[in-house]
């Protein structure tokens, strides 16, 4: 069978609620590199949080982070680095403009920097994964570079109103997509950028065509990822939205949905 890459989602995907990789999809993910395939990695996590899994399945490909805004090669210095952050003065802009909604709080990333507008327990967790410098304060004074992408936090019934606004005053100047629970966040990153295009440097790097790419995700910041892969691949646990542009809906991620549809498909 000629070489594939297999693209994964983590959060909702790849990973368990309980955010482990189970047994079952580990093995088959191995059988698929040792058939000559290529696994990666394309997720809104920066590197610092999703490294783990990167080591754990023993990878050797580039990654996808932030959605599509850094991509990078965690094992080759001499693999060129594509970072696109945000300006920072529509940064600014945007943290200006949603001070009339009502939002939890702001982070922005710079690679494995990390500013918070707000102290907040709740999420430190998170951020501090991979131990990154951790700045807290208002983002208009403490965040002084481009950063490589924006979060917005809120309560559930207040993030339909915040992206109506970012599309309605910023739509030329950024992207924006949606993580689901436990904390709902509005991810920004810059214009043009999501995990497609980050995907589509690696399958040329590797010389896969687009017909032999399997991808698979969950969320709204995976439609792109989907529709450019030849094989786009939808959690039953996913968004209605994905569900609808996918080639194939498999089990859920705590089913081994992955390992299911690959065994099939690669015949491993």
């Amino acid at each position: 069978m000629k070489q594939h890459l297999i693209v994964l989602d983590l959060d909702g995907t790849l990973l368990t609620d309980e955010k482990k990789i189970s047994e079952k999809t580990k093995m088959t993910l191995f059988k698929a590199k040792e058939a000559g395939h290529q696994v990666m990695i394309a997720t809104g996590r920066p590197f610092r949080a999703s490294q783990l899994y990167y080591n754990e399945l023993m990878l050797t490909t580039p990654i996808v982070n932030f959605n599509g805004a850094l991509v990078h090669h965690p094992t080759n210095n001499a693999w060129k680095m594509i970072h696109s952050p945000i300006d920072i003065s529509v940064v600014h802009d945007v943290v200006d403009s949603v001070d009339k909604y009502q939002y939890e709080n702001l982070i922005a990333e710079v690679l494995d920097e990390v500013f918070i507008h707000n102290e907040d327990n709740r999420m430190m967790d998170i951020f501090k994964m991979g131990d990154p410098r951790v700045t807290i304060g208002n983002l208009r004074g403490s965040l002084n570079e481009d950063p490589t992408s924006l979060l917005i936090h809120a309560e559930e019934e207040n993030v339909p109103g915040i992206r109506d606004h970012l599309e309605s005053v910023h739509a030329e100047l950024i992207e924006h997509r949606r993580w689901g629970a436990p904390f709902h966040i509005v991810e920004i990153v810059k214009k043009g950028l999501n995990k497609a295009v980050g995907i589509s440097h690696v399958a040329k790097d590797l010389n896969i065509p687009r017909d032999r790419i399997i991808a698979f995700g969950d969320e709204d910041n995976d439609l792109e990822m989907l529709e450019y892969a030849g094989l786009g691949v939808a959690m039953s646990n996913g968004i209605d939205d994905l569900k609808n542009i996918a080639n194939e809906i498999t089990l859920s991620n705590n089913e081994d949905g992955i390992a299911k549809i690959l065994i099939e498909r690669l015949k491993l």
